[in-house]
């Protein structure tokens, strides 16, 4: 049985209790992160806790801890469970104000931090990363904030059931005829030696494994051009993948029933891929 961190405390899972008064399930009011392990290691993490910080201020929750305390849990939960790859998801919420009201709470009301692990062996040999992906497109309906990394994932998951309706893998979200994401990660085509991929904003999320990639590949002389593109330019890109913290560089094949590029993953994806994953594991913690 896992054991996980509710509030202080490291409990085995069938024993960490909520409140049924807590803003997280009553509003969706909170905020998450999910880091990978490979190796027993923490990918990224200081990106993760960078962008948790500023999520928090945008809502205005109290932090609750530092990112020292922090990474101790993390640490602690990768040896509690024994985990070599996988991941650890934490959410903080606004907590526990005793009733529900749609106004916030008082300020020192206890903001309710969970952290669990999700065991994931052969994490970063994922099959789908040599076969490629396929993804549809929908309309983007999520609210106008995707910056702030909230628990509000109802339309992203009703956007992954409409996929896998489809027999296909994902979904791409489309707002005033232009890509904004994927459900649960960064979108990208390539063009020629141009890797184009949406600039940040509120409408898509900051994404911690996005920055590292556009870093690796302005490192080793890609072109990188941030900007919207369209359905039909990814369909007559040369190829299509998308990026986040556990799938890592993931190669799109077939875009609404049509292949992009060959039809197979490209060789760009492949290459930002093995530099992604060889550059976090030497600076993992």
């Amino acid at each position: 049985m896992r054991t996980v961190y509710l509030n202080g405390d490291y409990l085995p899972e069938d024993e960490a209790k909520v409140s049924i008064f807590d803003r997280g399930f009553l509003m969706a009011d909170g905020v998450y992160e999910v880091t990978s392990v490979l190796d027993g290691k923490l990918l990224d993490f200081d990106g993760h806790a960078v962008r948790l910080q500023r999520s928090l201020d945008e809502l205005d929750i109290r932090h609750p801890s530092s990112k020292e305390d922090l990474l101790e849990v993390h640490r602690e939960l990768v040896r509690l469970n024994d985990i070599t790859d996988g991941m650890i998801y934490l959410q903080i919420t606004r907590g526990n104000p005793g009733d529900r009201d749609f106004a916030y709470p008082a300020p020192d009301t206890a903001p309710t931090v969970v952290l669990f692990t999700q065991s994931k062996p052969g994490l970063a040999d994922s099959p789908a990363a040599r076969q490629g992906i396929k993804v549809i497109s929908i309309p983007d309906q999520r609210w106008g904030r995707r910056d702030i990394k909230t628990v509000q994932l109802l339309y992203p998951s009703m956007g992954k059931m409409m996929a896998k309706a489809a027999g296909c893998d994902d979904a791409w979200m489309v707002e005033d005829d232009v890509v904004t994401e994927g459900t649960s990660n960064n979108a990208y085509i390539v063009k020629g030696n141009t890797i184009i991929t949406r600039q940040l904003g509120h409408e898509i999320l900051q994404g911690i494994t996005r920055a590292a990639v556009l870093r690796f590949a302005r490192e080793a002389q890609m072109k990188v051009e941030e900007r919207p593109f369209t359905i039909a330019e990814a369909l007559a890109a040369d190829e299509a993948f998308v990026t986040s913290a556990t799938t890592f560089v993931m190669p799109v094949v077939e875009m609404d029933g049509q292949p992009v590029g060959t039809g197979k993953p490209g060789p760009v994806a492949a290459r930002l891929r093995e530099i992604y994953l060889d550059e976090s594991r030497k600076a993992a913690i």
